[in-house]
């Protein structure tokens, strides 16, 4: 008998815990015991009416406080005890599709209003969230209002101005639009015909089934971004993400031009080998068409998720002005949800814990027949902060903050990093260390980050896509080596700051409309011990046209690939035209910066101009993944400081001052032989 009592009451409890219909009644107990706040940094209240089951879904001020996973997340009761939850994906369902039976409906014209449209009959009344066409002649960009009735008298107004459009020549369609879920039967699309001409009866219109455990609408939110300089052509931004690691799918713009067909790139510094370097996180192509007045158009990047809280994105202006950002938004990924079963009371979110691992509650019994979209939403409150935020660029531990020692003095350049705050810096190299140091073509051998105890700083050096941007000047110049070429050119001189620079482009500017230029720069050198007479080194030339009168002309781009030299000579062949007015030109050279975490108050340096080293090799590299996830303070390096190597020293550099001291020693020597033979006889 005791047997059979007990197999009765273990069928009793596995009925109330698997019976979809009675979950309600194994409201899971609060846990004993509390979790002190202080091992929290947020604290967020969750509203809910009545007791009962509640799913609650993940925002963007979670997802950025809480660990990866929330696996620090933890709910309370209102007696401050751990309440259970469970996380429930969506399930990855196929859509259902329902067709109705179309209808049409009577097309209004007056002075102020034309319209026309449809109604579809789905048959019974259905949970629906989205309303697709098919079979419309392409070619068409309409907007639309969309209604939903469940007994065809009283309606509601589901999407009140949507568009629609199949523009085959832009590669541009939409026929579908999304609204809140809702039981209809009855849908009624009316066309906007007041500034297009009316379209047929579709072949078809279907309103897709609410599945169960579905997905909710994508998670999206506006994020900051800056403009960048750039290379003509071309149009560069930094996005600033809510943060690292986040769950990211896609980027959707907002431009204002009405037309628009340009490429477009998202990258993020990742490390490759020992250099960090932009990698590649997603393309697309943008189109946006503006048709009477409505707007067409598919500016969606689909990325990779990104690692870093800063990505960058380059937009191909191509022949066409730069293009106008207005907006960004980042689009989540699928998210789950969170399921709780509340008692009435007040509920508390804790999150931001460290080290915390995924917790597993007794709740789990139910996930099989839970059905996630038949739970009431509760909602989210204000996070506050329990406890002070970390410095936003703490390094990870152990990490290593000192290297080897060396000496400071030995190196011909060394200028002074400012001083603050503890964390991750990054120190751009301007082209004074390009020019002056081993430079990239050497990985920067000789370049090193050293405290006030003369130790080593590990740092990575990051490769950047945007340009490194310096402003020259130009002035007209006169050259007996160019004069002989024959034809009518003008002379420029183009003053570099310093020699031995990377490979640039320089680029060139003017305001006129229409002309053809032949364009040579080079750089005109001396008599040396190879060459009697001055001798000029072409090292670009190019064609430089505009035909268009109504569109300013297009920059020129001139590819340099060594720069030995402090002065350009630019020549540009006017014909029999009045010479070019040239605007100032611009040098771009490669961009690089060194990331590092500085000590706190400690003074830093940055030396380099050394010819007895090689490439540093730290053990920071091991951590690239924590140092490239977080985001860096950028501070400028300052003037030279003196140093012992710095002295100056004289070379005999010009081959005058060389045969003439030659001369004079030969005359010196002959002299001692003469007198010497006349001493001998």
């Amino acid at each position: 008998m005791k047997t059979r009592a007990f197999a009765t009451l273990t069928a009793a409890l596995l009925l109330l815990v698997f019976d979809p219909g009675v979950k309600t009644i194994v409201r899971a107990q609060s846990i004993p015991g509390s979790i002190p706040q202080g091992t929290f940094r947020f604290e967020r209240p969750v509203t809910t009416g009545a007791p009962g089951p509640y799913r609650l879904a993940m925002d963007v001020p979670l997802l950025v406080g809480a660990a990866e996973r929330a696996s620090d997340l933890r709910l309370f009761d209102s007696s401050d005890r751990e309440l259970p939850f469970l996380l429930v994906r969506p399930a990855s369902a196929m859509p259902v599709w329902r067709r109705g039976a179309l209808l049409a409906i009577a097309p209004t014209e007056n002075d102020t209003v034309k319209t026309s449209g449809f109604e579809a009959d789905l048959g019974d009344t259905v949970n629906i969230d989205r309303f697709r066409v098919r079979g419309l002649p392409p070619g068409f960009l309409k907007r639309v209002t969309l209604e939903g009735s469940g007994d065809r008298t009283r309606w509601t107004l589901l999407v009140p101005q949507g568009t629609l459009f199949d523009l085959p020549d832009e590669h541009l369609q939409q026929l579908e639009l999304s609204f809140t879920a809702g039981v209809y039967r009855y849908l009624r699309a009316t066309w906007d015909d007041s500034n297009s001409g009316k379209v047929p009866l579709p072949n078809s219109a279907e309103a897709r089934r609410v599945v169960e455990n579905a997905a909710s609408a994508p998670l999206r939110g506006a994020v900051e971004f800056q403009k960048r300089p750039s290379e003509p052509g071309r149009s560069r931004y930094s996005i600033r993400l809510p943060g690292p690691h986040l769950p990211i799918v896609a980027l959707i713009l907002d431009v204002s031009a009405d037309r628009v067909l340009r490429d477009a790139e998202v990258t993020e510094t990742r490390l490759s080998g020992l250099e960090a370097s932009p990698a590649v996180l997603g393309r697309a192509t943008l189109r946006r068409a503006v048709i009477n007045n409505i707007a067409a158009s598919d500016l969606r990047i689909p990325i990779d998720t990104p690692r870093e809280p800063v990505i960058d994105l380059s937009i191909e202006d191509n022949d066409s002005p730069a293009i106008t950002l207005n907006g960004v938004t980042v689009e989540f990924g699928e998210l789950p949800w969170i399921y709780f079963d509340a008692d009435g009371g007040p509920i508390t979110a804790r999150y931001g814990g460290e080290n915390r691992q995924t917790p597993r509650y007794d709740l789990e019994a139910v996930r099989p027949t839970l059905r996630i979209d038949a739970v009431s939403e509760a909602k989210w409150g204000e996070p506050r902060s329990l406890t002070p935020a970390p410095a936003e660029a703490r390094p990870p531990q152990p990490m290593p903050l000192e290297g080897a020692a060396i000496d400071v003095n030995l190196f011909r350049r060394v200028r002074d990093i400012p001083a603050g705050d503890a964390g991750l810096v990054a120190v751009p190299l301007d082209a004074a260390v390009l020019a002056e140091s081993d430079g990239p073509g050497r990985s920067f051998s000789d370049l090193r980050i050293i405290d006030a105890a003369g130790r080593q700083v590990p740092y990575l050096i990051e490769r950047r896509n945007e340009p490194l941007t310096l402003d020259l000047s130009l002035a007209p110049a006169t050259s007996a080596v160019v004069d002989t070429m024959g034809g009518r050119r003008s002379l420029y001189r183009v003053k570099l700051p310093f020699t031995e620079l990377p490979g640039a482009r320089l680029v060139l500017s003017t305001e006129s409309r229409v002309f053809d230029r032949a364009v040579q720069v080079g750089i005109e050198h001396a008599p040396d011990r190879h060459r009697r007479d001055p001798w000029f080194e072409s090292l670009a030339t190019a064609r430089w046209v505009n035909a268009d009168q109504e569109r300013a002309a297009q920059p020129l781009q001139l590819t340099l690939n060594t720069l030995d030299a402090t002065d350009l000579l630019l020549i540009i062949d006017e014909g029999d035209n009045r010479a070019l007015p040239l605007g100032p030109p611009r040098l771009l050279l490669p961009s690089y910066r060194v990331r590092f975490y500085r000590p706190a108050a400690t003074p830093l340096k940055l030396a380099y101009g050394r010819d007895d080293l090689t490439a540093p090799r730290y053990d920071l590299a091991l951590l690239a993944p924590q140092v490239l996830g977080v985001a860096a303070t950028e501070v400028v390096a300052g003037i030279l400081s003196p140093t012992a190597a710095a002295a100056p020293t004289t070379k005999l550099s010009s081959p005058y001052l060389f045969w003439g001291v030659l001369s004079l020693a030969v005359v010196v020597l002959v002299g001692f032989v003469v007198r010497l033979v006349r001493k001998t006889n």
